[in-house]
């Protein structure tokens, strides 16, 4: 396992201020997000100019780039064509995960099973590997239709956020039977009434995760997510989390 910064902590700034400040906090890894409503690079980007994309995350100062975040606008066939041009991004990177969001609540399963096969088939040409991510308000708040769905469609994985475990629920949810499916990890510290709070200020139990997924074998990125949050220092948060994680594997 290794740790890795999400260009969404730096969301508001331009892409290369945001790889600048990542640098800055000793990471050596980062997770790059396309949003097409975001500041940085977006899928239609990809689609337009790839070879301008492959370029641009080429251009990280030495960061390597650990999996790609996919927000994705379109429906229909411009969604699959521009997830297949985000695969050809990631081969040309040499990344093999890419994070997609599952649909969100009321969206028909059987529906979400089809797309994530058309997924996986596409994905599968260009040797990259599909995650679904865990989002509050998703499908994938569910462990147990997460399970049912990757039981559905061979090759698909999980892209863990277990902030949306916690936050919101009324109850303790339990996630270990969809560990097996994880192939990438997105962190903060989280109440069930608050998304993110200070680190250690919340309930996740990074120690317990890290000793969980080291048991699965998962040797991928430990994703840090930390958005800017008012009066909070928050390239502290950011160092403390990473410090953190990293004394956690080498424990």
């Amino acid at each position: 396992m290794f740790v890795a910064a999400s260009n969404d902590c730096f969301k508001e700034l331009a892409f290369d201020d945001c790889v600048e400040k990542i640098v800055d906090l000793e990471f050596s890894n980062i997770d790059i997000t396309l949003d097409e409503n975001g500041n940085h690079l977006k899928p239609s980007d990809v689609v337009a100019d790839l070879d301008g994309a492959i370029a641009r995350c080429n251009a990280t100062r030495r960061l390597n780039v650990a999996g790609y975040n996919l927000v994705i606008d379109q429906t229909g066939e411009e969604y699959i064509n521009t997830f297949e041009a985000c695969c050809k991004l990631a081969k040309a990177t040499r990344v093999v995960t890419l994070t997609v969001e599952s649909g969100e609540h009321g969206t028909p399963f059987n529906e979400e099973v089809e797309r994530f096969k058309s997924l996986v088939s596409i994905s599968e040409k260009y040797g990259v590997r599909v995650g679904m991510r865990s989002r509050h308000g998703h499908l994938s708040a569910d462990p147990d239709t997460v399970s049912v769905i990757c039981g559905h469609v061979k090759g698909l994985g999980l892209s863990l956020d277990p902030s949306h475990y916690v936050f919101g629920q009324d109850r303790e949810i339990n996630y270990d039977n969809l560990l097996q499916y994880v192939q990438a990890v997105y962190l903060r510290d989280t109440t069930k009434d608050e998304l993110q709070v200070r680190v250690g200020q919340g309930v996740i139990d990074y120690g317990k995760l890290i000793g969980s997924l080291q048991k699965q074998k998962y040797n991928r990125a430990l994703i840090v997510d930390i958005r800017r949050q008012e009066d909070v220092d928050h390239m502290g948060e950011i160092r403390k989390i990473r410090l953190l994680l990293e004394s956690l594997l080498i424990i």
